[in-house]
């Protein structure tokens, strides 16, 4: 369904119009299985990464990687004020645990965190690489077999129709 949605959303003439006027590559727009799966890859791999400006991070991986943009971006707000504090308090628990320290009693105040940043740093930096990597390579594959499965199910149904 997605899929589909996204298909008929990239057609549209406004946006072809919008994409001519402003000279923007039709690659980043793109909605074929590769450059969504790649844009959602790229969007979670900056959103677990605790720091500011995500979106313009996202971008910065224009030049070198293809991809959906606006989904990467989209993906990136998986982190937004909301969702921050639990993920990035689990990253920092999983960092401290792999790395086998005692994780520090957490206090949601400016101040601790300013007086604690060094003790906290290197377990939560752990914790947001091992989630940053395996996340986004989940999401990546998931995303890959989902729109396979789609796309075989809807040509199932076509023959099925013939």
């Amino acid at each position: 369904m997605i899929r589909k949605t996204l298909k008929k959303t990239s057609s549209h003439k406004k946006l072809r119009s919008f994409i001519k006027k402003y000279k923007i590559r039709p690659e980043y727009l793109a909605t074929n299985r590769k450059m969504i799966s790649r844009g959602v890859l790229i969007g979670l791999f900056i959103a677990f990464i605790p720091m500011p400006m995500q979106m313009a991070a996202v971008l910065l991986f224009v030049p070198f990687v293809r991809f959906n943009v606006p989904v990467g971006i989209a993906m990136c707000w998986l982190s937004n004020p909301f969702t921050m504090p639990p993920m990035y308090y689990v990253e920092y628990l999983t960092g401290s645990f792999i790395l086998r320290m005692k994780p520090e009693p957490v206090k949601m105040t400016l101040e601790w965190f300013k007086n604690n940043l060094d003790n906290i740093f290197i377990p939560l930096y752990f914790g947001t690489a091992i989630y940053s990597v395996f996340g986004s390579l989940g999401a990546y594959f998931l995303v890959n077999y989902l729109w396979k499965r789609s796309v075989h199910r809807d040509r199932k149904l076509h023959r099925n129709d013939r």
